[in-house]
Protein backbone atom coordinates (compact mmCIF):
# COMPACT_ATOMS: atom_id res chain seq x y z
CA UNK A 1 0.00 0.00 0.00
CA UNK A 2 1.29 3.44 -0.81
CA UNK A 3 1.69 5.71 1.62
CA UNK A 4 0.16 9.00 0.92
CA UNK A 5 -0.92 12.66 2.34
CA UNK A 6 -5.10 13.21 3.31
CA UNK A 7 -6.57 14.67 0.09
CA UNK A 8 -8.78 17.19 2.13
CA UNK A 9 -6.03 18.14 4.77
CA UNK A 10 -2.70 18.81 3.04
CA UNK A 11 -3.19 18.22 -0.70
CA UNK A 12 -3.78 21.87 -1.70
CA UNK A 13 -0.31 22.78 -2.94
CA UNK A 14 -1.21 26.19 -5.00
CA UNK A 15 -3.84 28.05 -2.01
CA UNK A 16 -2.27 30.67 -0.16
CA UNK A 17 -3.82 30.55 3.03
CA UNK A 18 -2.88 27.31 4.71
CA UNK A 19 -5.46 25.22 6.35
CA UNK A 20 -4.87 25.41 9.79
CA UNK A 21 -2.46 28.54 11.63
CA UNK A 22 0.50 28.12 13.28
CA UNK A 23 -0.90 28.52 16.90
CA UNK A 24 0.28 31.09 18.93
CA UNK A 25 1.66 29.09 21.74
CA UNK A 26 4.15 27.03 19.05
CA UNK A 27 4.93 30.27 17.31
CA UNK A 28 5.92 32.08 20.23
CA UNK A 29 7.53 29.24 21.78
CA UNK A 30 8.80 26.84 19.20
CA UNK A 31 9.61 28.75 16.03
CA UNK A 32 12.95 28.02 16.57
CA UNK A 33 12.07 24.06 16.89
CA UNK A 34 9.57 23.01 14.80
CA UNK A 35 7.65 25.82 12.93
CA UNK A 36 10.68 27.02 10.79
CA UNK A 37 11.95 25.15 7.84
CA UNK A 38 15.84 25.79 8.55
CA UNK A 39 15.00 24.95 12.43
CA UNK A 40 13.50 21.39 11.02
CA UNK A 41 16.47 20.81 9.46
CA UNK A 42 18.79 21.61 12.00
CA UNK A 43 16.97 19.45 14.63
CA UNK A 44 16.21 16.71 13.24
CA UNK A 45 19.15 14.28 13.07
CA UNK A 46 19.14 11.07 14.62
CA UNK A 47 22.24 11.96 17.08
CA UNK A 48 20.83 15.22 18.18
CA UNK A 49 17.48 14.41 19.40
CA UNK A 50 19.13 11.24 21.16
CA UNK A 51 21.84 13.81 22.70
CA UNK A 52 18.65 15.80 23.94
CA UNK A 53 16.88 12.81 25.45
CA UNK A 54 20.36 11.51 27.50
CA UNK A 55 21.09 8.80 25.22
CA UNK A 56 17.85 7.40 25.68
CA UNK A 57 15.92 7.64 22.16
CA UNK A 58 16.66 3.93 21.13
CA UNK A 59 15.57 2.84 24.55
CA UNK A 60 12.19 5.26 24.53
CA UNK A 61 11.24 4.11 21.04
CA UNK A 62 11.89 -0.11 21.91
CA UNK A 63 9.30 0.63 25.00
CA UNK A 64 6.99 1.72 22.11
CA UNK A 65 7.22 -1.17 19.97
CA UNK A 66 7.61 -3.74 22.69
CA UNK A 67 4.40 -2.27 24.24
CA UNK A 68 3.15 -3.09 20.90
CA UNK A 69 4.61 -6.73 20.59
CA UNK A 70 6.15 -5.08 17.28
CA UNK A 71 3.34 -5.64 16.04
CA UNK A 72 0.65 -3.16 15.07
CA UNK A 73 -3.25 -4.58 13.94
CA UNK A 74 -5.86 -2.15 12.54
CA UNK A 75 -5.36 1.53 12.23
CA UNK A 76 -2.96 3.22 14.37
CA UNK A 77 -3.18 7.02 14.93
CA UNK A 78 0.27 9.04 15.70
CA UNK A 79 -0.61 12.57 16.98
CA UNK A 80 1.87 14.84 16.28
CA UNK A 81 5.22 14.01 13.87
CA UNK A 82 8.42 13.51 16.16
CA UNK A 83 11.94 13.85 15.24
CA UNK A 84 14.54 10.87 14.38
CA UNK A 85 13.17 7.75 12.94
CA UNK A 86 10.26 6.37 15.54
CA UNK A 87 7.59 6.98 12.47
CA UNK A 88 9.11 4.78 10.15
CA UNK A 89 9.57 1.96 12.90
CA UNK A 90 6.50 1.65 13.46
CA UNK A 91 5.30 1.92 10.15
CA UNK A 92 7.28 -1.40 9.56
CA UNK A 93 4.92 -2.95 12.23
CA UNK A 94 1.58 -2.56 10.53
CA UNK A 95 0.11 -5.67 9.95
CA UNK A 96 -1.22 -6.29 6.33
CA UNK A 97 -4.57 -4.57 5.95
CA UNK A 98 -3.81 -2.33 8.60
CA UNK A 99 -3.07 1.29 8.76
CA UNK A 100 -0.48 4.25 10.31
CA UNK A 101 -2.41 7.44 10.31
CA UNK A 102 0.17 10.39 11.17
CA UNK A 103 -1.34 14.31 11.90
CA UNK A 104 -0.19 17.08 12.71
CA UNK A 105 -0.84 20.86 12.70
CA UNK A 106 2.47 21.50 10.76
CA UNK A 107 2.40 21.41 7.17
CA UNK A 108 6.50 22.06 7.24
CA UNK A 109 6.77 19.13 9.88
CA UNK A 110 4.52 16.50 7.69
CA UNK A 111 6.67 17.79 4.75
CA UNK A 112 10.04 16.73 6.63
CA UNK A 113 8.03 13.18 7.55
CA UNK A 114 6.94 12.34 4.54
CA UNK A 115 10.91 11.27 2.97
CA UNK A 116 11.28 9.11 5.52
CA UNK A 117 8.85 6.92 4.88
CA UNK A 118 8.63 4.16 2.32
CA UNK A 119 6.45 4.45 -0.37
CA UNK A 120 4.99 1.48 -0.26
CA UNK A 121 4.49 2.27 4.10
CA UNK A 122 0.63 1.77 4.40
CA UNK A 123 0.99 5.54 6.22
CA UNK A 124 -1.59 8.14 5.60
CA UNK A 125 -0.89 11.81 6.68
CA UNK A 126 -2.92 14.04 7.70
CA UNK A 127 -2.74 17.94 8.28
CA UNK A 128 -5.04 18.56 11.51
CA UNK A 129 -5.31 19.78 15.16
CA UNK A 130 -4.53 17.47 17.78
CA UNK A 131 -7.36 19.13 19.70
CA UNK A 132 -9.90 19.33 17.20
CA UNK A 133 -9.44 15.34 15.52
CA UNK A 134 -11.76 15.33 12.29
CA UNK A 135 -11.95 11.24 13.02
CA UNK A 136 -15.27 9.59 14.24
CA UNK A 137 -15.16 7.99 17.50
CA UNK A 138 -13.76 5.05 18.54
CA UNK A 139 -11.88 5.08 14.90
CA UNK A 140 -8.69 3.99 15.80
CA UNK A 141 -7.58 0.51 17.42
CA UNK A 142 -4.39 2.65 19.80
CA UNK A 143 -2.75 6.11 19.46
CA UNK A 144 0.53 7.04 20.20
CA UNK A 145 1.82 10.78 21.79
CA UNK A 146 5.61 10.43 21.47
CA UNK A 147 6.89 13.55 23.20
CA UNK A 148 4.23 15.78 22.94
CA UNK A 149 2.46 16.65 26.23
CA UNK A 150 5.93 18.43 26.91
CA UNK A 151 5.39 21.08 24.52
CA UNK A 152 1.53 21.86 24.76
CA UNK A 153 0.01 24.37 27.55
CA UNK A 154 -2.40 22.70 30.48
CA UNK A 155 -5.54 23.73 28.15
CA UNK A 156 -4.29 22.60 24.65
CA UNK A 157 -2.63 19.46 26.49
CA UNK A 158 -6.09 18.74 28.29
CA UNK A 159 -7.77 18.71 24.84
CA UNK A 160 -5.35 16.99 22.83
CA UNK A 161 -5.65 13.98 25.87
CA UNK A 162 -9.79 14.02 25.28
CA UNK A 163 -9.33 13.94 21.83
CA UNK A 164 -7.09 10.91 21.51
CA UNK A 165 -9.86 8.92 24.35
CA UNK A 166 -12.73 10.05 21.80
CA UNK A 167 -11.14 8.33 18.47
CA UNK A 168 -9.53 5.20 20.25
CA UNK A 169 -12.00 2.57 20.16
CA UNK A 170 -13.29 1.03 23.44
CA UNK A 171 -10.71 -2.06 24.97
CA UNK A 172 -7.98 0.10 22.96
CA UNK A 173 -4.85 1.78 23.84
CA UNK A 174 -2.91 5.32 24.49
CA UNK A 175 0.58 5.07 24.45
CA UNK A 176 1.99 8.47 26.31
CA UNK A 177 5.83 8.97 25.78
CA UNK A 178 7.26 11.57 27.52
CA UNK A 179 9.38 13.53 30.55
CA UNK A 180 8.64 12.83 33.89
CA UNK A 181 9.68 14.33 37.57
CA UNK A 182 13.20 12.63 37.89
CA UNK A 183 13.54 10.39 41.30
CA UNK A 184 14.95 12.81 44.33
CA UNK A 185 18.40 10.90 43.84
CA UNK A 186 18.70 11.75 39.83
CA UNK A 187 20.82 14.62 40.75
CA UNK A 188 22.03 15.27 36.83
CA UNK A 189 18.57 14.98 35.58
CA UNK A 190 17.10 17.34 38.31
CA UNK A 191 19.73 19.98 36.96
CA UNK A 192 18.21 19.16 33.31
CA UNK A 193 14.45 20.44 33.93
CA UNK A 194 16.44 23.55 34.69
CA UNK A 195 18.03 24.10 31.83
CA UNK A 196 15.04 22.73 29.98
CA UNK A 197 12.68 25.02 31.72
CA UNK A 198 14.53 27.69 29.72
CA UNK A 199 13.83 26.20 26.41
CA UNK A 200 10.42 24.45 26.99
CA UNK A 201 8.21 26.98 28.83
CA UNK A 202 5.19 24.35 29.25
CA UNK A 203 7.73 21.09 30.50
CA UNK A 204 7.42 21.94 34.10
CA UNK A 205 3.70 20.56 34.24
CA UNK A 206 5.07 17.26 33.61
CA UNK A 207 7.71 17.49 37.06
CA UNK A 208 4.82 18.80 39.10
CA UNK A 209 2.17 16.64 37.85
CA UNK A 210 0.66 13.35 36.63
CA UNK A 211 -0.49 12.54 33.29
CA UNK A 212 -3.41 10.86 34.67
CA UNK A 213 -4.80 13.69 36.52
CA UNK A 214 -5.00 15.99 33.19
CA UNK A 215 -7.46 13.11 31.86
CA UNK A 216 -11.38 13.98 31.35
CA UNK A 217 -13.26 12.94 34.39
CA UNK A 218 -15.63 10.95 32.90
CA UNK A 219 -12.96 8.84 30.56
CA UNK A 220 -14.11 5.23 30.77
CA UNK A 221 -10.80 3.61 31.22
CA UNK A 222 -10.10 -0.09 32.35
CA UNK A 223 -6.11 0.67 33.58
CA UNK A 224 -3.28 2.80 33.87
CA UNK A 225 0.49 1.32 33.67
CA UNK A 226 3.59 3.55 34.01
CA UNK A 227 6.94 2.59 33.33
CA UNK A 228 9.87 4.94 34.46
CA UNK A 229 13.03 5.12 32.38
CA UNK A 230 16.70 7.00 33.13
CA UNK A 231 16.34 7.16 37.08
CA UNK A 232 12.54 8.14 36.52
CA UNK A 233 13.16 11.28 33.79
CA UNK A 234 11.28 9.75 31.28
CA UNK A 235 7.96 8.03 31.40
CA UNK A 236 5.83 5.38 29.26
CA UNK A 237 1.99 5.34 29.96
CA UNK A 238 0.20 2.86 28.92
CA UNK A 239 -4.16 3.57 29.02
CA UNK A 240 -6.71 0.82 28.50
CA UNK A 241 -9.68 1.85 27.76
CA UNK A 242 -12.54 -0.03 29.28
CA UNK A 243 -14.63 -2.31 26.43
CA UNK A 244 -18.12 -0.98 25.58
Amino acid sequence: MENSFDSTAVSDLVSDMPQYAVPDYLQDNYWWAYVHPRAVRFWDRQWLVNLILLGNYKRLCGAVLDGYGSSLPGRTLQISCAYGDITPRLARCVEAGGMLDVIDILRVQLDNLAPKLSPWAPVTLHQMDSTALKFADGRFDQALLFFLMHEQPMTVRKKTLAEALRVVRPGGTITIVDFARPYHSNLFCRFWTLVLTKLEPFAPDMWKGEIRDWLPKDAHIASIRQERFFGGFFQKLTITLAEA
